[in-house]
């Protein structure tokens, strides 16, 4: 007589993970041979086994990045995912987790570190063979967010409305800081006419700047890492170019002045003459309590490059030139920087109006214009 699988008399789907289909080939075997087969080893949990591999998952990694994913480690997979055996990391219990760590506050990109750290270790899994392939995360868990003015996917609705609120903005931040550090508003002025993020304005070195054509060659970025602050290449890995408007060159040629011409002086720097991060930035100047206070609570420092974009693409320059000068690797990054701002559409609207009531024939009946 042929066996039959009780599973599939019941009308269940036959479990078909690695451990299960070796317990059925175990028991075959003991069958046909009349001995006792060896006893599987117990799947470890997740936290032993990606502590066993943890080196291996972490290899070619930059420094920065190892501690962004060691900290996912300690902070999100052990607590909420280290007690389940490695070859139950189903795709459900990562979207639990998912849905989980984004409803409880967590920044989306250090859940994105997270899904990254259990992918290296889950893809060893299933070399090790505990898995039979790698679970796959949630697909869209980005929209669980949702920004408070709607502008999670529209890069515009978090930049400044102008130049003048970006000045206001900069000098309020100079007069809540210690000693009233001008550095501080310098800083925040230059990455909201050039793009840059915090890390590259404190990267910038007097050599960097071409003040014969007024351009500036981004080459690297200060970032923390393990033991400390650390200079690497920008992101992308790849230098840029960046254009010096007009209003922005007097502070530059001030700040040059003062470093009495070391062309591998910092531009920016604290007032202890030290590197500025956006986390420096944002305890030294007060800024929650400055940007509450100016009516624009959920400001924040990446918010200076997200102006700077906008207020190119409403300029007119081309997207490829704003690909360009941003550093995306993706065109559909950079389009999202394109929609029409209300002061376009109004134009746009009342020239339709005029060219509809100058060029169209009325309607019979109606008057002949709206």
């Amino acid at each position: 007589m042929t066996a039959t699988d009780p599973a599939l008399t019941s009308g269940q789907q036959p479990d078909t993970s690695v451990a299960a289909l070796a317990t059925a080939l175990l028991t075959a075997l003991t069958a046909a041979t009349g001995r006792p087969a060896p006893r599987l080893p117990d799947a470890p949990s997740l936290a032993g086994y990606g502590a066993r591999v943890m080196d291996l998952a972490l290899a070619g990694l930059e420094p920065t990045t190892r501690g962004a994913y060691l900290a996912a480690w300690h902070q999100r997979l052990l607590p909420d995912l280290g007690d389940v055996p490695i070859d139950r990391v189903t795709c459900g219990a990562i979207d639990r987790a998912v849905h989980d760590w984004a409803t409880a506050g967590h920044q989306q990109s250090a859940i994105k570190n997270t899904l990254a750290l259990l992918a290296r270790i889950t893809r060893q899994a299933v070399r090790d063979g505990w898995l039979a392939q790698r679970p796959q995360a949630l697909k869209g868990w980005q929209r669980l967010y949702l920004s408070t003015h709607d502008t999670a996917d529209d890069s515009r609705g978090l930049a400044l409305p102008d130049f003048t609120t970006l000045h206001h903005l900069a000098d309020a931040l100079t007069d809540a800081s210690h000693d009233r550090y001008p550095g501080w508003g310098h800083a925040v002025i230059f990455a909201a006419c050039t793009g840059a993020r915090i890390g590259e304005v404190s990267g910038v070195r007097i050599s960097d700047i071409d003040t014969g054509r007024w351009i500036w060659h981004a080459r690297r970025q200060t970032t923390p890492a393990p033991g400390g602050l650390t200079d690497k290449r920008t992101k992308g890995k790849r230098a840029r170019l960046i254009p010096v408007i007009e209003p922005l060159r007097p502070l530059l040629t001030a700040r040059i002045a003062a470093a009495q011409a070391a062309p591998e002086a910092r531009l920016f720097t604290g007032p202890a003459r030290g590197r500025i991060t956006t986390a420096g930035l944002r305890r030294a100047t007060h800024w929650d309590d400055v940007t509450r206070s100016l009516g624009l609570p959920h400001l924040r420092r990446h918010d200076l490059r997200h102006t700077a974009l906008t207020w190119m693409a409403d300029a007119g320059i081309p997207l490829h030139v704003l690909q360009q000068i941003a550093g995306h690797r993706s065109i559909t990054t950079t389009q999202r920087y394109l929609h029409p701002s209300i002061r376009h559409l109004t134009t746009a609207g009342q020239t339709l109006a005029d060219y509809v009531n100058g060029n169209c024939r009325p309607i019979p009946g109606t008057p002949q214009r709206w």
